[in-house]
């Protein structure tokens, strides 16, 4: 039977749970088990696709088109499994399709509630992730902090399958904060009793408490939250701030978390094989190169908006045995005054997605600073957009090239409107989402990275290279390396003369892992590298 372990966060926000649940997985996963990992979120959005990167962060997109959190991105780099749909459930899709059954009479004339309709939609979802990949052990990550009034219909239901499947196959594991008070010199374990009474308030024993602290804990702490939170000495587990991201599950294991959590819920394994991992993370730490990368966006002082392309060129870091420094540049501060000043430190330049006008000029001056400074540079999305913009204006001389999502009324939109796209469409679900093949021009640098003539990435778009201007760009010397299989599509655009100057419309920071990373981003920092000790063409 289906194992089913529930993540639930209590004292502030911001724990790490989704960094907690993604170890576990990749530990349950190096013992053999088929894992399924899935987020919960109490907000009523239906998804996260129309909420702003300030509040929220960057979207995730699975490869089924599933606009979800962040935290999934987390998962699937661990894991390394696809997720899908039925990973990311929130508040306001839950109400979504219960509405929506009671328009059609599938309650019967019930009168709807939160118990059970609410929460047997939110059950239903669960138990479903479970048959769709046919999963061992089901890791579900409830959002927000135990006493927030949106979560209580979440831990309701979880409750109720815990109670449904037996406690011999689910498992609850709380994750809370062990402050340290400098002025006393000692952590302090009261903040995690209170937490654990708010869920046992809520019929829920956890059984596993993991303590987040940035020092090592003292022995005494382990043993008064034992006593006092009522579960087992050794599933009181330590999760102490590291330098390294993916040393998380090897931390863990060290507490046997892997081992505790397969003992509770009846699971005879092998131990794990963590060989490849402990390599990787070891790579890691002995990295001796360095080279700087400037990410040009307009959400820089908010990291997590690009948080999966930042691990992306982390990864490729890894690869190339280089340690990444990301010079986080506003593009709304770059000027033709300053724009040699701004950009002349770095080693690439990368402009990642984004929606709005914002910022769209500082953006078409850094790929301009890189086209005519040969430097490295890669477009996401945005970017190619971007460097379709530049290249139209600056060497084709269309002075007012730009975008339809810029200047509605601009004369010559050399980036516009998809097909069965436009200003009357709903914003929220409706870009092009999800995996897409796209077909690579044979002699190309987009096929000298991936070494294959047709490649599967994942989208989220609305606008497009506008095919009117194929003809003149490609006789202006910018190479259309990849387009969708029948043609009609521009995926990518590329100045093949170069070591890497290639923008794409596509996402492949999504498919980025930290022991395999995306060969777009791998060729990009071994571009950087060239340029950073002169050897580049």
């Amino acid at each position: 039977m289906t194992k089913y372990i529930f993540v639930t966060g209590g004292v502030v926000s911001g724990l790490g749970k989704g960094i907690t649940a993604a170890s576990l997985g990749r530990l349950l996963k190096a013992r053999g088990l088929k894992v399924a990992a899935q987020k919960l979120d109490p907000y009523i959005n239906v998804d996260p696709g129309t909420m702003s990167p300030y509040q929220h962060g960057e979207v995730y997109v699975t490869e089924d088109g599933a606009e979800t959190d962040l935290d999934l991105g987390h998962y699937e780099r661990f894991i390394d499994e696809n997720l899908n749909q039925f990973s990311n459930l929130t508040t306001g899709k839950v109400y979504w399709n219960v509405l929506n059954k009671e328009r059609r009479g599938e309650y019967l004339g019930s009168t709807v509630q939160v118990i059970p309709h609410i929460t047997d939609e939110i059950k239903a979802f669960v138990y479903r992730v479970g048959k769709q990949t046919d999963a061992d052990v089901v890791i579900t990550e409830i959002g927000g902090t135990i006493g927030d009034i949106e979560s209580q219909p979440f831990l309701e239901a979880v409750r109720q399958i815990s109670l449904e499947v037996g406690h011999e196959n689910s498992l609850f594991i709380h994750v809370t904060l062990v402050p340290f008070l400098s002025g006393s010199d000692e952590h302090k374990s009261k903040p995690t009793q209170h937490s654990v009474k708010e869920l046992r308030g809520m019929g829920i024993d956890p059984d596993i408490i993991v303590l987040r602290c940035d020092k090592p804990l003292e022995e005494a702490i382990f043993k008064k939250i034992s006593m006092f939170c009522n579960v087992k000495p050794d599933c009181v587990i330590e999760n102490i701030t590291l330098p390294v991201l993916y040393e998380a599950p090897l931390m863990l294991e060290k507490a046997n978390f892997s081992k505790v959590v397969c003992r509770e819920l009846g699971l005879r394994t092998d131990e794990p094989d963590l060989k490849g991992w402990i390599a990787m993370v070891e790579r890691i730490k002995v990295r001796t190169e360095c080279v700087k990368i400037g990410l040009v966006g307009k959400y820089t002082e908010l990291h997590d908006a690009y948080l999966s392309v930042a691990e992306a060129l982390r990864h490729a870091g890894y690869y190339h045995n280089t340690h990444i420094k990301i010079h986080w540049i506003d593009s709304e501060q770059i000027t033709i005054e300053n724009a040699d000043e701004k950009l002349a430190d770095v080693d690439g330049i990368i402009v990642p997605g984004g929606f709005g006008d914002r910022g769209i000029q500082g953006m078409i001056l850094a790929a301009k600073y890189a086209r005519e400074h040969r430097v490295p540079y890669f477009g996401i999305c945005l970017g190619m957009q971007i460097a379709v913009i530049e290249y139209a204006r600056n060497v084709l001389g269309i002075h007012d090239a730009n975008s339809g999502e810029f200047d509605e009324a601009c004369a010559n939109k050399v980036i516009d409107f998809m097909p069965g796209q436009s200003d009357e469409v709903d914003k929220g679900g409706t870009l092009r989402l999800g995996a897409y093949p796209c077909k690579v021009k044979s002699g190309t640098a987009l096929e000298k990275c991936y070494g294959l003539s047709e490649i599967s990435e994942r989208h989220r778009h609305r606008y497009e290279f506008n095919n009117d201007y194929r003809d003149r760009f490609e006789k202006a010397g910018l190479t259309l390396a990849g387009t969708s299989p029948d043609g009609r599509l521009v995926e990518t655009v590329e100045l093949t003369d170069r070591d890497f100057y290639i923008g794409v419309q596509y996402h492949p920071e999504f498919k980025s892992r930290p022991n395999k990373p995306h060969p777009l981003f791998q060729g990009f920092i071994g571009a950087a590298i060239g340029h950073l000790k002169g050897t580049r063409i």
